[in-house]
């Protein structure tokens, strides 16, 4: 089965900065679409940033566009998501999550194309 294991977060200012990552197990690594979502207070997961396999490319929600990098070591099973110039609407926990590599990238993070189960996420607050 598909696990993930998600850190990084934590409390922020306005403006700063955080690394989160994501330890795959359990399948392919490299077979698969890795994405980050996110689930803000009261609301459900949203697809943030998503990569493909392994050619490098990327999507990314309009509200994180220039502030976000995504990035995947398909070497050590692992994903991470460079956030900078974060706001206090970007307060959620995040998770990672796969998708077949057959599909779109935007598909993984537009939910159509999940695979498996939430693992525990990593909390980020953005607040001052």
């Amino acid at each position: 089965q598909l696990q993930f294991v998600e850190s990084g977060g934590g409390l922020v200012q306005p403006g700063g900065s955080l690394r989160l990552s994501c330890s795959a197990s359990g399948f392919a690594f490299d077979y698969y679409n890795i994405g980050w979502f996110r689930q803000a207070p009261g609301k459900e997961h949203e697809g943030v940033s998503c990569i493909s396999s392994s050619d490098g490319t990327t999507y990314y929600v309009d509200s994180v566009k220039g502030r976000f990098t995504i990035s995947r070591d398909n070497a050590k099973n692992t994903v991470s998501l460079q956030m900078s110039s974060l706001k206090p609407e970007d307060t959620g926990v995040y998770y990672c999550a796969a998708g077949p590599r057959i599909t779109a990238v935007q598909s993984l993070c537009r939910m159509r194309s999940r695979v498996g189960s939430w693992g525990q996420g990593t909390q980020v607050t953005v607040s001052s």
